[in-house]
């Protein structure tokens, strides 16, 4: 593999961005003020500060997840992956540029919405506003990778939402969302063990109530870390040169 191809591509992903300030927008700011709704919405309510962290592993996550996606097969579909591919560059060295470009924007969203969250909305956080970063970023990647696997298997855009009820919302509800995972049936416990999006929030919680230690936080993020590392590598072999 040479770093040098997926740095260039990454580059390049992120020139492209820089001139399209609506694309841009959606990545750095939306999430935020999302949060910053669901906080106004519920200001005379425990709820934000219940719920809070869980709403700050979802919309940055299901943000990056759709622009990932969308941009990647749009490359698909002009072609462009298949010129590049004529050239010494290979399919993981693609995808890899593509995740390093999108990470780079997703630390970028987290490190905002974070900042939004705590200081501006009032999120009472218990323990450390760094951790809560970390694990922050740690899932906008997560979301960006995922959203990389999907663009691979995707034919259109209209394809590229349908995997947002396949792959999003199944992770939502067995998150711990709007139940306590250990309440769960063994069974739905058990699957959701299996999903990232379950660690994310279960890290961003027991950050915001203070009730595990930086050793099990950290362990949650390279659990996090290893779903993204699996995604890239999984995407990049089903990656097909272009889109019909």
């Amino acid at each position: 593999m040479r770093i040098q191809n997926a740095w260039r591509t990454a580059s390049r992903v992120l020139t492209q961005i820089a001139h399209d300030p609506r694309t841009l927008g959606l990545l750095l700011l939306v999430p935020s003020l999302l949060v910053g709704l669901m906080a106004w919405i519920f200001s005379d309510t425990p709820f934000f500060d219940q719920f809070g962290p869980a709403v700050l592993a979802l919309f940055p996550f299901t943000v990056m997840f759709l622009v990932t996606s969308i941009t990647t097969l749009r490359e698909r579909r002009s072609g462009t992956l298949e010129r590049l591919l004529t050239m010494p560059i290979s399919k993981f060295e693609f995808t890899l540029g593509y995740a390093l470009a999108f990470s780079f924007l997703a630390i970028l969203q987290s490190a905002i919405a974070v900042g939004f969250a705590v200081w501006v909305c009032g999120l009472d956080t218990k323990g450390s506003i760094w951790l809560l970063l970390w694990v922050a970023l740690a899932d906008a990647v997560l979301g960006t990778t995922l959203g990389l696997l999907a663009s691979a298997f995707a034919n259109s855009e209209f394809q590229v939402a349908q995997f947002v009820p396949a792959l999003v919302f199944p992770q939502i509800l067995l998150g711990g969302v709007f139940l306590p995972r250990d309440t769960m049936p063994d069974v739905l416990h058990a699957i959701s063990d299996w999903l990232p999006l379950s660690h994310v929030i279960d890290a961003l919680n027991a950050i915001a109530k203070d009730t595990e230690d930086a050793n099990y936080i950290g362990m949650k993020i390279l659990i996090i870390l290893a779903f993204a590392v699996g995604a890239v590598i999984l995407g990049s072999a089903t990656l097909r040169r272009r889109t019909n």
